[in-house]
């Protein structure tokens, strides 16, 4: 559930929260939370607009490592990006990320494709070794295109997608951004795989039949057409983040990095502007600080032994389109700050977009 929260003092108390007290007496000395071993995971968060635009972001919520041995779990109630009214304001109402388990008849993957949980959790380990994981499928659909179906709105599938992270020692940093299969909407309109390169290189697609991810004035699904770029995050600024999500001395990132640049056009094909939408799946990322050494494991199996669960959460955030540039390529958005502006978000987007409509596509 999304939270507010409207006093600093108040923040801190519901964001980190201190951990229970049956994981105190196991280890009665926490880690720093200012400069110790820390870990963040976050399933699905997207900004809309580039710099020049100043539009904003959803930030889903946050899983943060507790400062004793434990993980931070994202609950299986998130199963889609907007998940309410709220976020779907902010979101511009035609975009869906769908990250989680649904019914057959609701199913937006292509045929062969389960829907599935979820598994994305932030942890420290018994080693005091800070890690992040996040997998699932994703799928991007396009509501605007009104297909009869879920799936037959869905554009883009990142089956068995996982990104991690872990932070054994300086020397040591290890990230992972990986996917079993990747399905694109094809010109004929079904789903087919396209193969996702290797290493730092990206995908690139053109002329995707997706439309804004909002209501644009004369905008016409018939002659407008995206571009599509999908990356593996490589550094800690491409993450979409709020300002508690903090790097350290050493820090590994990992994510999946999609672009969008949609060129609106009318039913004459005209021109009438283009719109950036960035969206981050699976950021992950672990710190720690200079001259740090892991602990010794424990006799429950060492560094990677299953840790009790410690709600340990960054909520959801939203930075509206009035927000001072914080500048950098992840937006950031100040800690606790809720979905309040969401339903006037894309409007504000739209009327900014829409001074250039005179000149044309960029």
């Amino acid at each position: 559930m999304t939270r507010f929260v409207t006093k600093a003092a108040a923040l801190v108390a519901a964001v980190f929260p201190l951990v229970g007290v049956g994981v105190a007496g196991a280890q009665t000395q926490a880690v720093d939370e200012r400069t110790g071993p820390v870990s963040f995971a976050n399933i699905a968060s997207v900004r809309i607009g580039d710099e020049g635009q100043r539009g904003g972001a959803l930030i889903t919520e946050t899983q943060r490592s507790p400062l004793l041995p434990g993980q931070s779990k994202l609950a299986a109630d998130r199963v889609s990006v907007p998940k309410d009214d709220g976020e779907r304001a902010t979101f511009g109402g035609h975009y869906q990320i769908a990250l989680g388990r649904y019914s057959a008849s609701q199913n937006p993957y292509p045929p062969g494709v389960a829907s599935r949980d979820h598994n994305v959790f932030a942890a420290l380990q018994t080693t005091t070794v800070p890690t992040a994981t996040a997998e699932t499928n994703y799928a991007l659909r396009d509501t605007w295109q009104g297909g009869a179906k879920p799936a037959d709105n869905t554009v883009l599938v990142l089956e068995g997608a996982k990104t991690s992270v872990d932070c054994t020692s300086p020397a040591k940093l290890a990230a992972t951004t990986s996917v079993t299969r990747l399905w694109v909407r094809q010109a004929g309109g079904g789903l087919g795989i396209v193969p996702m390169p290797g290493g730092n290189a990206g995908l690139q697609l053109t002329n995707l039949r997706l439309g804004p991810p909002g209501d644009i004035a004369n905008a016409d699904r018939a002659t407008t057409v995206s571009d599509l770029k999908l990356t593996r995050v490589a550094a800690f600024d491409q993450l979409i983040r709020q300002d508690g999500w903090r790097g350290g001395d050493f820090t590994a990132v990992a994510g999946w990095r999609v672009e969008i640049t949609t060129h609106v056009k009318d039913a004459g094909g005209a021109a009438l502007q283009d719109v950036k939408t960035n969206i981050v799946l699976g950021g992950v990322s672990c710190s720690i600080p200079k001259g740090f050494v892991a602990k010794a494991g424990g006799p429950a199996g060492g560094a990677n032994a299953t840790q009790p669960a410690v709600p340990t959460q960054v909520p959801a955030g939203y930075l509206g389109a009035a927000a001072p540039d914080t500048g950098g390529a992840g937006s950031r958005v100040p800690l606790g700050i809720g979905l309040l502006f969401g339903g006037v978000f894309f409007a504000a987007v739209a009327l900014l977009l829409g001074r250039r409509r005179g000149t044309g596509a960029d």
